[in-house]
């Protein structure tokens, strides 16, 4: 159901980033997914924006997505390239956003902690398993279950609904 691995570059955060440092609030009058990611955690950083490419991962500390319910900030690192958030805990609206949008989200203490700036890490989401492959270290996480493979191999839980002939999807 999910594509078997992720694989990419992690770009490790400390604790409590908040919506408005993922996606700052002059940027939340942009609708187009394509223009958010060029701001995607430009609060943390100007230059953020232009160091993700497609495939990475963030690996952050406690309570990432803290802050406003906003979906922009979910939509801003999916759109981004960002192909999964490893961290210690989320934010509740902000693990609720992520999964309706498809954007992959693990709760891991051990990941979290050891996995470093630029440390290559590849991720299997139906098997619960995480492995460093910059320092040979492995984790695992509870596999997702079946009905959130099913809405992120559908890139989020809107695709899930079935459109009548005629209307707009």
């Amino acid at each position: 159901m999910v594509k078997k691995f992720l694989k990419g570059q992690a770009h490790k955060l400390g604790n409590n980033i908040n919506t408005d440092e993922i996606i700052p609030a002059r940027f939340l009058n942009m609708h187009k997914d394509e223009e958010l990611a060029k701001h995607c955690l430009a609060g943390l950083d100007a230059s953020f924006p232009r160091r993700l490419k497609k495939g990475d991962i963030i690996v952050a500390g406690d309570n990432f997505g803290c802050g406003s319910s906003r979906e922009h900030a979910p939509r801003a690192i999916k759109a981004a390239g960002v192909s999964c958030i490893i961290a210690k805990s989320f934010a509740r609206i902000f693990f609720r956003n992520a999964v309706n949008i498809g954007l992959p989200i693990i709760e891991s203490n051990p990941a979290a902690l050891k996995i470093r700036n630029n440390d290559l890490v590849e991720i299997n989401l139906a098997r619960g398993e995480i492995k460093n492959l910059s320092r040979s270290q492995n984790y695992r996480f509870s596999a997702f279950p079946k009905f959130l493979q099913k809405i992120i191999a559908s890139g989020g839980l809107m695709s899930l609904i079935p459109v009548k002939k005629g209307e707009k999807g």
